[in-house]
């Protein structure tokens, strides 16, 4: 088996990995700049940042120079750097919380950083408002980092990008299907950098319309954009009291959960093929579905102020469509009915190639139509039934993929609940916990809810609640393939076929 798992490993290009590692590393280098002129604004100390700068040049300098063959490059090894890359910025993006002692235990601190980078939104922090400016900043500027791809980012400033980095966009891109926009990579990684930084900045300018202080402008839109949801203030957007804002940013939540090839299509006017993709139509059809349900469930309880209800059910229902995880109010008082939509909305989470967590709507509109077709095959076994998405056939190969990723995810889902379920919290905390973290959603029911907070949990449970947030966010496989040598057969040098070649490396874009 050793021998097996060295042959497995000796295989990846890991020149290639380590020089992605290397900027990454740099990449954090630079971003951690940020929260440091935040801290002296403020007044603050900052030399956890400084220390951390160092640490990360240190690391990514060498790392960086590594020299590459891009001619060995394959799928396999874009799924190994995105894994490593996540874990290992997690890894350090939790050090600025530890040394500075905002977050004294490390495990906590880890926590705190994964569900930073990953958008998840979960916190195990009490008390939020006592925290110094430029962690507050930091915690929610990790949203932002994570929300489109740190290593999107890095592709977009990358000089030498090719196409064979279109398996780290694969990898790190959420949803079933990704492709390049323009034909140069590097270019589609800074259209969609643009787009994200041109949405982000429209936020900001709008909730100082409204008259929000900056810092918290900035905080709660690096939230919404990354569809995050770490707040400044103990309470969430509630805190406020203000419907401008929660209005403003509930939009920008659900715009941010919209595929971007939408926002693509709208900026070279292509309306025609924008308002053709059924994954964004499906998309606000549930929200505004959803929406009215609520609303109407709801209705008692805020002695029938309609708008009121309105309000709050979308800004909900928005948030954790999109993964969010902001909160205006505690929904967790709401009616069954009420709590029932918002799980079945955390499952299903925004469209692909959004900054949105959950399933994806492609993939269960994908998954629907399949069950229709097997159904029909059943009735009529002679008939052939081509699944089609956007007005073109699914290649089968991509059906068996998604099939295999809700198989995947089901199973992760019920070792989740064993090893949550050891801290002997009740079945709706425990169950909520595990789909809010895998669905990077953040807040879920009971001791998890709006209000609530991962504090209580053991530390068994916060690293295996971190792995699924990391999982989740990754969309299974680049972490999974770790663990892909200990289940794989056959002899130490087996020669694969062609075929064989191509399902496992997708045809060497």
């Amino acid at each position: 088996m050793m021998s097996w798992l060295r042959y497995e490993f000796r295989k990846l290009n890991w020149h290639v990995i380590l020089n992605v590692i290397g900027h990454v590393l740099l990449a954090l280098a630079g971003l951690l700049i940020a929260p440091l002129i935040c801290g002296l604004i403020y007044h603050e100390d900052i030399s956890s940042f400084v220390i951390v700068i160092i640490l990360s040049l240190i690391l990514g300098l060498p790392f960086s120079r590594v020299k590459v063959n891009h001619a060995s490059y394959f799928a396999r090894d874009g799924l190994m750097a995105v894994g490593l890359c996540w874990i290992v910025l997690s890894i350090i993006g939790a050090l600025p919380f530890y040394l500075s002692g905002t977050i004294p235990h490390y495990i906590d601190a880890l926590f705190e950083a994964v569900s930073g980078f990953t958008t998840t939104g979960s916190s195990i922090l009490t008390e939020v408002e006592s925290l110094p400016k430029c962690m507050l900043f930091w915690r929610s500027f990790t949203h932002w980092i994570g929300g489109m791809g740190i290593l999107v980012f890095v592709l977009a400033i990358l000089p030498k990008s090719n196409d064979r980095s279109m398996h780290i966009l694969r990898a790190e891109s959420l949803g079933p299907v990704i492709g390049k926009l323009v034909p140069r990579l590097r270019q589609s990684a800074m259209i969609l950098y643009l787009m994200y930084m041109g949405l982000t900045i429209i936020e900001v300018i709008l909730l100082l319309l409204g008259h929000m202080p900056l810092f918290d402008a900035l905080c709660n839109t690096f939230g919404s954009a990354g569809t995050g949801g770490f707040s400044v203030t103990n309470q969430g957007i509630g805190e406020y009291h203000n419907a401008y804002y929660e209005w403003i940013i509930g939009i920008f939540m659900a715009l941010f959960g919209v595929n971007f090839n939408f926002y693509f299509f709208l900026v070279i006017h292509d309306f025609k093929n924008a308002f053709k993709l059924e994954e964004v139509k499906t998309y606000f059809y549930v929200i505004l579905t959803s929406t009215i349900l609520i609303t109407i469930n709801i209705l008692s309880m805020y002695k029938y102020d309609v708008v009121r209800s309105i309000r709050l059910a979308f800004f909900q229902v928005s948030s954790i469509i999109t993964t969010t995880g902001f909160s205006s109010c505690n929904f967790d008082l709401w009616p069954t009915l009420s709590k029932m939509i918002l799980l079945l909305l955390m499952v299903l989470g925004a469209c692909a190639g959004s900054t949105g967590g959950g399933v994806k709507v492609s993939r269960m509109m994908i998954v629907v139509r399949r069950i229709k077709a097997d159904i029909q095959r059943s009735v009529h076994p002679q008939k052939v039934k081509v699944i089609t998405f956007d007005g073109k056939a699914v290649p089968e190969k991509v059906v068996d993929q998604i099939m295999s990723y809700f198989g995947c995810y089901i199973l992760i889902m019920s070792i989740c609940f064993f090893f949550v379920s050891i801290d002997g919290f009740d079945m709706e905390t425990t169950i909520s916990a595990c789909v809010s973290c895998l669905g990077n959603i953040g807040p879920g029911f009971k001791v998890v809810g709006p209000f609530g907070n991962f504090h209580a949990f053991s530390d068994l449970s916060k690293l295996v609640l971190s792995l699924a947030m990391l999982i989740g966010r990754l969309e299974i496989f680049p972490i999974l393939i770790f663990i892909a040598p200990l289940i794989g057969h056959g002899h130490k040098k087996k020669k694969r076929s062609k075929e064989e070649i191509y399902l496992y490396d997708e045809n060497n874009i």
